[in-house]
């Protein structure tokens, strides 16, 4: 399977995902379920750009572009950790608010479902990318490029099982509640820090294909 077919069957169990998590996360009332949809769309929209840049990358030099695109890959893994720690901030906002203004109540079963496929199918995601990394391509940005979607991918799959035991103990207990947003910030916590290790790993490609860039 091609690196480009690899990331357009991560793109439609992204587009899928958001789809289901969106209306569950509402009528569950889970911010956790709402803010794995949310990363997902976040997701899509990195793969699309990470398609694009390889897409780029291969085109052959012009008179206008004698060197073709070499920067792409790396512009594309910059958007892709951008997108990612932008999400982490806003999510680390909405938990804050529910845990101080109070947690409605969150119906744990359609989060235990929607959370565990959304899990797996992950997963599934991370295994079909990291098999890619595994070639040993000498492509080293557009690895990078690909290695920040299979990153993304690695955090949603561990999201989405943190959500599904939070769903699985409002399930059994009826209770705690608060677990949702607890969750879900501690998530953010974590997919922000690898966000800016991800943001450091592609500034020292800029510096590559910029020398002049700080």
């Amino acid at each position: 399977m091609t690196r480009s077919s690899r990331l357009t069957v991560v793109l439609a169990l992204n587009l899928i995902l958001v789809i289901g998590l969106v209306v569950v996360g509402v009528s569950a009332h889970s911010l956790g379920v709402l803010a794995a949809g949310a990363d997902y769309f976040a997701d899509a929209t990195a793969i699309g750009v990470a398609l694009l840049a390889i897409w780029l990358s291969k085109r052959p030099p012009t008179a206008r572009r004698p060197r073709g695109y070499p920067r792409a890959n790396v512009v594309a893994a910059l958007v892709n950790g951008g997108w990612l720690f932008v999400l982490s901030v806003l999510i680390v906002v909405g938990a804050v608010d529910r845990l101080i203004a109070g947690t409605p109540s969150v119906h744990g079963l359609p989060v235990l479902i929607a959370s565990g496929i959304a899990a797996a199918a992950m997963i599934a995601a991370a295994v079909i990318l990291g098999g890619d990394l595994d070639d040993g391509d000498d492509e080293n940005d557009e690895r990078l490029s690909l290695r920040a979607v299979l990153l993304s991918s690695v955090a949603d799959a561990a999201a989405a099982a943190g959500v599904a035991i939070t769903g699985a103990i409002i399930l059994v207990t009826g209770r705690f509640d608060w677990l949702d947003p607890t969750v879900a910030l501690v998530i953010a916590v974590v997919i922000g820090y690898h966000a800016l290790r991800l943001l450091m790993e592609v500034s020292v490609g800029l510096r590559r294909h910029w020398p002049g860039s700080k």
